[in-house]
């Protein structure tokens, strides 16, 4: 397959879970994650699509009661946050049914829960020292720096996807013409030799 997937990783931080994965959506199917999740518990989804068709993809989240909390239809990327109501397993899910020969690559991230504080006595009353306010600094410096690659990193297998499928396009084509020019100059030399077939003929005739 052209498309080197599926791909998941795994990324646990103190109290957060946060769940990262790449996968191959085909054409006229659905694909589902579920989470079972506490109640009071916050969660996030963002999702793009890096390959395939237009690149859009339906998708929709869902309760444990099936109640519908999002959804959007032909989308190539989103976020959405929402905190559980209830106990139980939510579920998210991406559509491709309404494309009928375009497989799409879809890239998911899953969050839940709240990131655990740095140093466990920042809840005290008296402020911060120039250390511990450096570290926090430095910790919010790094979260940004993980999305910036992360989102690098989107952009990149996005790019490359187009440009393997366009040096794929160029290369067709170039057999293409390839072959055309060989029935062209096949046709030239049969159209030039009955031309000369047909004076000999004529000269042949006349004597």
């Amino acid at each position: 397959m052209r498309y080197p997937f599926i791909l998941i990783l795994a990324v646990y931080i103190a109290f957060a879970n946060a769940t990262e994965l790449t996968f191959e959506l085909p054409d006229n199917e659905k694909q589902c994650f579920y989470e079972d999740l506490e109640q009071g518990a916050k969660f996030d989804v963002d999702f793009q699509v890096i390959a395939g068709g237009n690149y859009d993809v339906d998708c929709f989240v869902t309760d444990p009661l099936n109640n519908l909390l999002y959804q959007e239809r032909k989308k190539q990327y989103d976020s959405f946050s929402y905190t559980t109501t209830m106990k139980g397993v939510y579920k998210v899910c991406f559509s491709n049914e309404f494309s009928t020969f375009s497989h799409k690559t879809v890239y998911l991230d899953f969050r839940t829960g709240e990131d655990d504080r740095l140093m466990p006595y920042m809840n005290r009353a008296t402020a911060l020292t120039q250390m511990e306010s450096a570290c926090l600094s430095i910790h919010e410096i790094l979260k940004v720096v993980s999305d910036s690659q992360t989102w690098y990193r989107l952009r990149e297998a996005q790019d490359r996807i187009r440009a393997e499928d366009l040096s794929e396009r160029v290369h067709f084509w170039s057999i293409g013409e390839t072959i055309i020019l060989f029935v062209v100059c096949i046709g030239q030399v049969l159209m030039l030799k009955s031309f000369f077939n047909e004076k000999k003929a004529n000269v042949a005739t006349s004597t």
